[in-house]
């Protein structure tokens, strides 16, 4: 019995420093996802007017521009996918590849050859895991994005949407991201960034369905939009960006809340095994000591015959 609870001893000690682990974790991930969020919404007004300045642009331009032109016959697209460097979010992660995965099967079965771009080291991983290729990665910033980062992001993918697909470019770009919606749901979401749908993007600006006033550009709707068009993405991706990162917080916190609520669970139920233990112990010393008591006054008693 004494072996028993000194082996209910040790597990609790560990389990007990684990869950201190688990609850630091959980109160910096509150922290960060509140600065997340901050961020988030920060950003939200500047790729709003951002937006509704495209959306008039492309609706004064004269020529289709190619950017905002669906190729008749599209053969080659981009994905984007944003990951975390890090992993103990639940299926945060997992989530984000699976919609990326779904997204790449859709695309290639279409016919379309589809370059893989992605931001974390795990989503890095599980492409190379499986040896599939990758036309670009970033990885150290998935915590706390900046905008040069999402600049760093973007310049590879417009320089690729701008070239013609015979010279390595493509004719679509696709993002797949986590959307923060609330501290307990958060959502794998796929959108095309390019060529716009300015449908779409009114949507998305909140435009009404009115006439929309009109503009002269100079020099001219086109090269505005050649302008344009490269912060708007670099302006999607930011806040895609950012809410990936707080997405990723609120999946952390929550995660590692559910692993200190089942530490403190797995300490209760160890302890009472301990007690158990060590009662079972008591009775069994305290029987042999009667036990012992009796044989002794057994013996005496027979001397004395």
């Amino acid at each position: 019995m004494g072996a028993q609870l000194r082996v209910y001893k040790r597990r609790i000690k560990s389990v007990t420093a684990t869950k201190k682990i688990t609850k630091a974790m959980e109160m910096i991930a509150a922290s960060r996802v509140v600065k997340a969020q901050r961020k988030v919404q920060a950003s939200t007004p500047y790729a709003t007017e951002l937006t509704r300045a495209v959306t008039a642009v492309a609706t004064g331009a004269n020529d289709k521009h190619p950017l905002t032109t669906e190729a008749e016959n599209p053969s080659r697209a981009a994905v984007l996918l944003l990951s975390s460097d890090r992993g103990l979010a639940g299926a945060f992660n997992s989530n984000a590849i699976k919609a990326a995965e779904k997204l790449i099967a859709k695309l290639e079965g279409e016919g379309r050859a589809v370059d893989i771009y992605v931001v974390g080291r795990r989503g890095v991983a599980h492409f190379n895991f499986r040896e599939r290729k990758l036309s670009d990665t970033w990885t150290g910033f998935t915590d706390e994005p900046t905008y040069a980062d999402a600049k760093k992001v973007a310049a590879p993918l417009i320089e690729a949407i701008e070239k013609d697909t015979a010279e390595g470019g493509v004719d679509e770009l696709h993002i797949i991201y986590t959307e923060f919606v609330s501290m307990m749901t958060q959502t794998a979401v796929e959108a095309r960034l390019l060529p716009l749908s300015l449908d779409e993007v009114a949507k998305e600006a909140g435009e009404p369905d009115t006439l929309r006033p009109l503009y002269d550009f100079e020099p001219s709707a086109e090269d505005v939009l050649d302008a344009l068009l490269p912060r708007y993405v670099e302006s999607r991706i930011y806040n895609a960006l950012l809410q990936s990162a707080a997405s990723k917080h609120a999946a952390t916190r929550r995660a590692m809340k559910s692993a200190t609520d089942n530490a403190g669970d797995l300490i209760n139920n160890l302890s009472r095994l301990a007690n158990a233990a060590r009662q079972a112990e008591i009775t069994q010393e305290i029987s042999e000591i009667v036990g012992g008591t009796a044989a002794l006054a057994d013996a005496t008693a027979g001397s004395d015959k």
